[in-house]
C-alpha cells in the first residue's frame, strides 16, 4: 500500500496518495467514477492549462490576484503545457457533469504546484489555494467549453489538415500518373461508359477538398470564446477588463486568433462549434470511407476480381492461405471512420442534453470530437504513405474489362438509336461477342467505322 496525505474539501476529509498533486475533490471524482480508465487527451489538458494562466495573467493586469501568486500560477500553468505532471490528471472522460471534476484536478494540481514554487508544499492551500486563486472569475461552465474550443483548433491546425493536405497532394499525384489510362466506368456495380482511372481519383480529390473547405468556415466558430461568463454567461464576480485581457492572452499562447464572443449566454448554452466540426469529421469520414470501399473493390483478386489496381503488399494476409495479401490499410481507414461516425452520435446525444444555461455533458463532446480528429489523422496519414502512394494501374486487365464492356453500346445510341443498339447489346451479352464484331458482322458499320465509333478515347 502506498503512502497518503489527508486533504480537505467542503464535505470533510479524504485519503490522498501522498505523491499526488491533486487535492480531494480530484480523489472523489476518481472514487466515484471508476468508469473506462480513458482520461481526457493532453490536447486537452494543455488547453486547460493555457487557459489558467491567461486567467491568472488577466486576474494580475486587473488587480484581483498578487503578483507572485498569479506568477507562480502561471508557471506552474507552463509546466503542464509543456508536458509535465501528466501523471496526476486523473479524473475519467466519463464523469461529473460539465466537467466540474476535470476543472478542480487542473485548479488542484496547480494550486500544489504554484504552491512549491512560492517555497510550500504540495497540498497546503494556505499559498495557492485552488478555487480562490487559480479558478478566479472563472467556472467550470465557461471554460470547459473555452477547452474544448481550443484543443479542436489546435489539433486541426497540427494534426488534421496537414494529413489531409499531403492526402490531396497524392490523390493529385495519382490522377496525372493515371490520366491516360480508359477503363471501363461503372454504375450501380453495372458496366457503364469509359472514363479516366485518373478521372475517379480526381473525383476523390474534388470531394475531399469541399469537405476541407467546409470544416475551415466552421473552423472560425471556434475562436469565439465565452470565456468570463463565468457560471451562466453574466460574468459574475469577474473585472469587467478580465474576458478581453485573458482571451488576448490564449490568442498570444496559441498563435490563433481567438477573440471575445459577443453573446456569452449562447457559447455557454449549446456547444455549437464542436457540434458543427464533429459533422464535418462524419462527412469527412463517409468520403473516406467510400474511397477505401472503391479501393478494395478495384484491386479484389488478383485472379478472381476486378484487379484493375494493385496495391502495395505490407504485412501477410492470413493465417492459413499462404500467399495471401488484404487490403489491410483500407480496412483499418474504413474502421477508424465508422467509429468518428459513432462518435458523432454520441457529441449529437450529448449536445441534446443542453438544459437551459450550460450543456452538462460537455467532456463527452469533447473527448469524442478529439478522438475523431487523432484517429482521422493517423489513419488517413497510414492510408497515404503505406497504401495511396505506392498503387498501380493493371493496364492489362483495365483493357480486358473495358474491351468487353457492354456500355461502349452507347456510343451507338445517335447512329442507330437507344432500342437498335439495346438488341446489339443483348446480343453481345448472349454470344460473348464483342460489339465490334457484332456491328461489322451485321455489316452496319465498316470495320474503320466501327473503330472510330466505339473507340473509347472518343467517349471521355
Amino acid at each position: 500500500m502506498g503512502k497518503f496525505r489527508i486533504a480537505k474539501d467542503t464535505l470533510g476529509e479524504v485519503r490522498v496518495p501522498e505523491e499526488a498533486y491533486y487535492g480531494a475533490q480530484t480523489q472523489r471524482a476518481v472514487e466515484n467514477f471508476p468508469i473506462s480508465g480513458i482520461q481526457l487527451p493532453f490536447s486537452f489538458i494543455k488547453a486547460q492549462a493555457i487557459i489558467k494562466a491567461s486567467a491568472a495573467y488577466a486576474n494580475k493586469e486587473c488587480n484581483g490576484l498578487d503578483h507572485k501568486k498569479a506568477e507562480a500560477i502561471i508557471s506552474a500553468a507552463e509546466e503542464v503545457v509543456n508536458g509535465k505532471w501528466n501523471e496526476h490528471f486523473v479524473v475519467d472522460a466519463y464523469q461529473a457533469g460539465a466537467g466540474t471534476s476535470q476543472n478542480m484536478n487542473m485548479n488542484e494540481v496547480l494550486a500544489s504546484r504554484a504552491a512549491e514554487i512560492l517555497g510550500g508544499v504540495k497540498g497546503d492551500y494556505s499559498l495557492i489555494h485552488p478555487n480562490d486563486d487559480v479558478n478566479m472569475s472563472q467556472s467550470t461552465n465557461d471554460t470547459i467549453p473555452t477547452a474544448i474550443q481550443l484543443s479542436v483548433a489546435a489539433e486541426l491546425q497540427e494534426t488534421l489538415y496537414p494529413a489531409l493536405n499531403r492526402l490531396l497532394h497524392v490523390l493529385e499525384e495519382k490522377e496525372q500518373e493515371f490520366h491516360n489510362i480508359i477503363k471501363a466506368g461503372r454504375t450501380h456495380l453495372q458496366d457503364a461508359v469509359p472514363i479516366r482511372l485518373g478521372s475517379e481519383f480526381k473525383g476523390y480529390r474534388g470531394t475531399l477538398e469541399s469537405v476541407k473547405r467546409a470544416m475551415e468556415h466552421t473552423e472560425k466558430s471556434l475562436y469565439l470564446l465565452g470565456l468570463g461568463g463565468n457560471a451562466v454567461g453574466t460574468g459574475i464576480n469577474a473585472h469587467p477588463d478580465y474576458a478581453a485581457l485573458a482571451i488576448q492572452e490564449i490568442a498570444k499562447r496559441t498563435g490563433l486568433p481567438f477573440s471575445k464572443s459577443e453573446n456569452t449566454y449562447a457559447f455557454m448554452q449549446n456547444t455549437n462549434a464542436a457540434i458543427s466540426v464533429s459533422g464535418h469529421l462524419k462527412e469527412l469520414a463517409i468520403h473516406l470511407i467510400k474511397i477505401s470501399s472503391d479501393l478494395r473493390l478495384l484491386s479484389s483478386g488478383p485472379r478472381t476480381g476486378l484487379a484493375e489496381i494493385t496495391l502495395p503488399a505490407v504485412q501477410p494476409g492470413s493465417s492459413i492461405m499462404p500467399g495471401k495479401i488484404n487490403p489491410v490499410i483500407l480496412e483499418n481507414l474504413y474502421m477508424i471512420c465508422s467509429q468518428v461516425v459513432g462518435n458523432d452520435s454520441c457529441v449529437t446525444t450529448a449536445a441534446i442534453g443542453s438544459q437551459l444555461e450550460i450543456n452538462p455533458m460537455m467532456p463527452v463532446i469533447g473527448l469524442n470530437v478529439l478522438q475523431s480528429i487523432t484517429i482521422l489523422s493517423n489513419g488517413i496519414t497510414i492510408f497515404t504513405e503505406r497504401c495511396l502512394k505506392d498503387i498501380t494501374a493493371n493496364q492489362e486487365n483495365i483493357k480486358n474489362w473495358l474491351d468487353q464492356s457492354l456500355s461502349l453500346v452507347t456510343a451507338l445510341n445517335p447512329h442507330i438509336g437507344y432500342e437498335k443498339a439495346a438488341a446489339l447489346a443483348k446480343e453481345s451479352f448472349e454470344t460473348g461477342k464483342t460489339l465490334k464484331e457484332i456491328v461489322t458482322e451485321k455489316k452496319i458499320f465498316t470495320i474503320e467505322e466501327a473503330e472510330r465509333i466505339l473507340d473509347p478515347n472518343s467517349m471521355i
